[in-house]
């Protein structure tokens, strides 16, 4: 559902702040799936659903640009479980939950980006060049509201990257280029 449509029918879902904006979403995709992190192979991203569904995205995805169009493809999604043709996967879904999905990750390091975080000081205080661990990141692709409890035990640190509230897809930007910066060899 979009929130934008059918912000009548969803007040009344619990959490409803934490649903119905699949723009987040698409703005968020374009940019990670744009990013010269993604296009060396670098980047890896899953989405988790307010229902506990995790999907893969392919880096050699190219998502619509057409906001409508991507809704239809989420949908799709949704109900298919997967986008793609026989043989390759696009958009698969992950049978784990995320709990497994972060312990799969040996040396990592999983940073949740929240406003209420330790405001980042300098930028490469958040990727250290000199480590070898795999980060994972986690940000919020809802309205309002905060991450759950339960989400905020998955991480090793709590981050913010500004002394405002930024938008997620800025947040993904600006990670993003920061682990670019950091790993600046690879490009």
């Amino acid at each position: 559902m979009d929130n934008a449509l059918h912000h009548s029918a969803m007040k009344t879902l619990k959490d409803f702040q934490k649903r119905g904006r699949p723009d987040i979403l698409h703005s968020c995709l374009l940019n990670a799936l744009g990013s010269p992190l993604n296009k060396s192979g670098l980047l890896t991203i899953f989405v988790h659903t307010v229902h506990d569904k995790i999907f893969k995205f392919d880096s050699e995805l190219r998502i619509a640009r057409n906001y409508n169009r991507f809704k239809g493809l989420m949908a799709k999604l949704l109900i298919d479980g997967r986008i793609g043709l026989e043989n390759s996967k696009l958009i698969s879904s992950y049978s784990g939950s995320l709990e497994d999905l972060i312990k799969s990750y040996d040396n990592r390091e999983v940073i949740l980006f929240s406003s209420k975080g330790e405001i980042l000081k300098k930028h490469d205080d958040l990727f250290p060049s000199s480590n070898d661990k795999e980060y994972l990141a986690i940000v919020g692709g809802f309205q309002k509201k905060f991450f759950s409890k339960d989400f905020q035990g998955f991480s090793d640190r709590r981050v913010s990257l500004s002394s405002y509230s930024l938008d997620a897809w800025i947040v993904v930007c600006k990670i993003i280029n920061y682990f670019e910066i950091a790993t600046r060899d690879y490009f």
